[in-house]
């Protein structure tokens, strides 16, 4: 399907501005935060900007070329692309890079490439494929459930044996959003919620069994990072040193102490928003912060506005996407939630996270301006 007979420019009043120059200006917050945290490091640290600036363009690149087409191609290949990612899942299993005690990544040469930041895209399309003619019409019960259910378990079950707990959660997090947005049926609501009585009191007694010793460690420092300072607590204590220690309006760019006396470890990746309230205080994390709910704002918007089922669903599950990344990560540092390895969209480091956001946003833009097209 192409894009109508509706001709679409950067000129165009149907363009959708607000949604790519709010990424733009993310990108660029989290350029300089990453800058912030890598300078310590003298030139080694500059590698990461050049990187951090490569997969910016690439992003950049990609959500261009998005674009120019309609978004009903996702609905065609859905298919086809959860399969090339549950494939590319389990490549990442039998070959992929071992880092920090995880297989995430697989190695290209000149750069790594993450499936599973790109399967939380692709769980979002095939459901969008699926749901797309059932939007509020019919409350889903039992037996129409188990095939999309099993469509989120595969990707999820390939994740979490890699093992990146952050990220399968994400998927599941999304998916449910995007099938209560469809609706259920009130027998499945209670259903879920008996469920719920009865298998967290089971998790809690059972979870020294089911829990990785890396994942015990995690959870106990959530509980209590005084449980080991030195150790699996060093993180969230340094981190929320660092947040509180920026007050209101900060320390200024470059004078984080918990920064830049190394103090804070992955500060450009998990921890980047610690980086922001150290150097911009709260007044700086309110800034950002309300600039992410305008975007999310927007993205609901688009959602609830979209020509049609596939495209309103593709909306909504986009923006789940960036509204779980921004809530786990913040509720991270911050130790509200335990530590799971969820990055910041936009603002951290990382390629495979950087231009899946930026499609992301494409998404939401082709949604958007594709509404006017017939």
């Amino acid at each position: 399907m192409g894009i109508g007979h509706t001709q679409l420019s950067l000129t165009s009043p149907k363009f959708e501005w607000t949604v790519v120059l709010t990424g733009l200006f993310l990108a660029a917050v989290g350029l300089g935060l990453i800058y912030s945290a890598t300078s310590p490091a003298g030139p080694a640290g500059r590698s990461f900007i050049l990187r951090q600036l490569t997969w910016c363009s690439l992003g950049l690149l990609v959500m261009g070329a998005f674009l120019v087409v309609d978004y009903h191609v996702l609905e065609r290949w859905a298919v086809w692309l959860y399969v090339a990612i549950v494939v590319s899942l389990m490549v990442v299993w039998a070959v992929g890079n071992v880092t920090a005690g995880s297989k995430r990544w697989i190695d290209l040469g000149l750069m790594r490439f993450q499936p599973s930041e790109f399967a939380k895209l692709a769980v979002v399309v095939v459901l969008a494929k699926y749901f797309q003619g059932n939007p509020g019409r019919i409350a889903l019960g039992f037996l129409d459930l188990w095939r999309p259910l099993l469509l989120v378990a595969v990707p999820v079950g390939l994740v979490l044996i890699q093992p990146d707990l952050g990220t399968a959660v994400v998927i599941a997090l999304v998916a449910l959003g995007m099938i209560l947005f469809v609706g259920v049926a009130r027998k499945v609501w209670l259903f879920a919620f008996g469920a719920g009585l009865i298998g967290v009191p089971l998790l809690v007694l059972m979870g020294d069994r089911l829990l990785l010793g890396y994942q015990k460690e995690r959870l106990a420092t959530f509980l209590d990072p005084s449980f080991d300072p030195l150790g699996s607590g060093y993180h969230i204590l340094q981190s929320q040193i660092a947040i509180g220690s920026g007050g209101v309006f900060g320390k200024g760019f470059l004078h984080g102490t918990q920064n830049q006396l190394m103090f804070l470890p992955v500060k450009h990746t998990d921890f980047i928003f610690s980086i922001l309230a150290e150097e911009w205080g709260f007044v700086g994390c309110v800034a950002v912060l309300i600039v992410f709910c305008a975007l999310f704002l927007r993205g609901l918007g688009i959602a609830a506005k979209a020509r049609d089922g596939f495209g309103a669903l593709l909306a909504f599950g986009c923006t789940s996407i960036i509204f779980w990344h921004v809530a786990i990560n913040t509720a991270m540092v911050m130790g509200m939630v335990p530590v799971v390895g969820v990055p910041l969209s936009f603002l951290s480091y990382g390629g495979s996270s950087l231009v899946l956001s930026f499609l992301v946003l494409a998404v939401l833009a082709n949604v958007s301006m594709r509404r006017f097209s017939y």
